[in-house]
């Protein structure tokens, strides 16, 4: 019980606000990398079953929340 009583409000609101932070870049980057691409992103993945490029765009996401986490936490 002392754990949930040593939280702030001041941390609970960071949390809040970095979230927002961190999904708003991944959608920013999400729409970066559909206008790059020369075809559609979601028609090749669901309906063409192109697994390469889904398991691509995975490992890009991985590595750009690894990258945003940092920064949040530097």
């Amino acid at each position: 019980m002392d754990y949930f009583a040593a939280v702030q409000l001041a941390e609970i609101i960071s949390t809040v606000v970095y979230t927002f932070v961190g999904v708003t870049l991944m959608w920013i980057v999400w729409k970066v990398l559909d206008w790059m691409t020369p075809f559609p992103i979601l028609k090749e993945i669901e309906q063409d079953q192109n697994v390469a490029l889904a398991i691509v765009i995975g490992f890009l996401f991985v590595a750009i929340s690894i990258i945003i986490a940092a920064v949040i936490l530097s």
